[in-house]
């Protein structure tokens, strides 16, 4: 069957499917902490306890961190599983669009229910509920989201197409992850007529549908029949990951990427802690830092391509993870020095940040999207699938030990009582967090540095 390129619009209306499911796991990713672990100063403006507080599992890890990892292991299983039947699927619709059409209400709804703990107050329930729904939240955003990224590859059928779509979908995650923090804003405005609780929950049922309507936006507009005639593989799951990372180039930079979704996490999840403990603002700030972090960082996308085309994508990642690791110092110094007081780490944060995170936010689905196709190339066989899905995984076991540590470190110097879980009073703890932050995005430049990128495009432009 003949097939095209995508147009530039449609490599547009194929992004809009980030800007969903990104906001979804924001949602996850920005409140589960904040919502289930209230400080004193929520407590105190309505919020409730529905799970146990402090650090009750071996004393070392909260209820909710243990959840979070339990729902990681899951992912293990499921991530390669979806892949394998993606890959192997001869749907006559594609490989791919089925299974995201198939997921996209499931997640949505899944998502909001993480919010509902049925039992108002402390309850083994509510814990059981939590986990059920975190397991839900997680297949289903693998069903979307495996199949989804693994389109980059076969949609890009050039390296120009492959930098846009990259590009676009980077765009469309950075504001799918601002988005996930408007219940800052407008939570508080709804607070005096439904009470703090469904304030929030208010809040995640609308970005949720929103988040719905693009995820149906590709799958709607679009018939990836059109654009890609791939050949099923007829590899079982196991056999496929165990290909998948056979290929020392993934393996090198799948290493690197557990390290950078382990730093970004921790400075997301801890951003409005930071903002209220570490630099003493209200928490409105921590939607305008965010917003002008994600608006200031799209201003340095269309140089990105150009610079790639000059320099490389690896060197420009390594770029990045310094660029990040030295943002995040920032964050750890608060305090500590005169200067670093208020508004003016929250600016420098943002204004440093900024380009790493234009890098970072392009340039790593491009380099799988680069090590898939050559895999093709020499094995013959077309896994695109599960290279994305062990991409997935590396992003979801990253943010699960990002929040088994900040629930943790967080907590370090905090005077813990059975009626709070004050993170907030640990300012040593949120220090510690910045710390180990720069300590990951720093070790992910050293592990990059091993990736043999020359190899990886001899091996496409070979091809050609």
């Amino acid at each position: 069957m003949q097939t095209r390129r995508l147009t530039k619009k449609e490599m547009r209306i194929f992004a809009v499917g980030q800007l969903g499911w990104s906001t979804l796991s924001g949602i996850i990713t920005a409140w589960l902490v904040t919502f289930y672990l209230p400080t004193e100063d929520s407590v105190a403006a309505g919020a409730k306890f529905y799970v146990p507080t402090g650090l009750v599992i071996f004393g070392v890890l909260t209820v909710l961190g243990l959840i979070t990892f339990i729902c990681r292991i899951f992912d293990a299983v499921t991530d390669p599983w979806i892949a394998s039947l993606s890959d192997r699927s001869r749907n006559p619709k594609g490989r791919r669009f089925p299974f995201m059409k198939r997921a996209a209400v499931p997640f949505a709804l899944a998502t909001v229910l993480v919010f509902f703990a049925p039992v108002e107050g402390i309850s083994p329930v509510n814990i059981a509920w939590i986990l059920v729904t975190l397991i839900l939240f997680y297949l289903f955003m693998t069903m979307y989201c495996t199949p989804y990224n693994a389109l980059i590859s076969e949609f890009g059928k050039t390296q120009e197409d492959r930098m846009y779509i990259s590009t676009s979908i980077s765009l469309t995650f950075f504001f799918g992850t601002l988005i996930a923090y408007l219940p800052f804003v407008f939570a508080g405005m709804l607070r005096g007529a439904v009470g703090y609780v469904w304030s929030y929950r208010l809040c995640f049922i609308v970005l949720a549908v929103v988040a719905l309507i693009c995820m149906l936006v590709p799958v709607i507009l679009l018939r990836e029949t059109d654009f890609v005639a791939a050949t099923p593989s007829d590899t079982d799951a196991f056999k496929s990951l165990t290909k998948t990372f056979k290929n020392k180039a993934f393996r090198t930079f799948t290493a690197s990427d557990i390290t950078y979704w382990v730093g970004l996490t921790l400075f997301q999840t801890g951003l409005p802690f930071f903002v209220t403990v570490s630099m003493g603002l209200n928490e409105s700030f921590t939607m305008i830092f965010m917003g002008g972090m994600t608006i200031l960082s799209a201003c340095f996308y269309p140089f990105v391509s150009g610079l790639v085309a000059k320099h490389g994508k690896k060197k420009l990642v390594i770029v990045g993870f310094f660029g990040l690791a030295f943002a995040y110092l920032i964050t750890a110094l608060i305090g500590l020095i005169p200067v670093l007081t208020g508004l003016v780490p929250g600016i420098l944060v943002v204004v440093i940040s900024a380009f790493p995170m234009a890098l970072l936010g392009i340039i790593p689905q491009a380099i799988v999207a680069d090590i898939a196709e050559a895999d093709a190339i020499v094995t013959g066989e077309k896994r695109e699938g599960m290279f994305f899905a062990a991409r997935t995984f590396a992003m979801k076991f990253g943010q699960s030990v990002a929040m088994l540590l900040f629930t943790s470190l967080a907590v370090i110097g905090a005077v813990q009582v059975e009626t709070s879980n004050d993170l907030t009073a640990s300012p040593l703890g949120l220090r510690i967090v910045a710390v180990v932050a720069v300590c990951f995005c720093s070790l992910g430049a050293i592990l990059l540095m091993s990736y043999d990128e020359k190899h990886i495009m001899h091996t496409i432009e070979h091809k050609k």
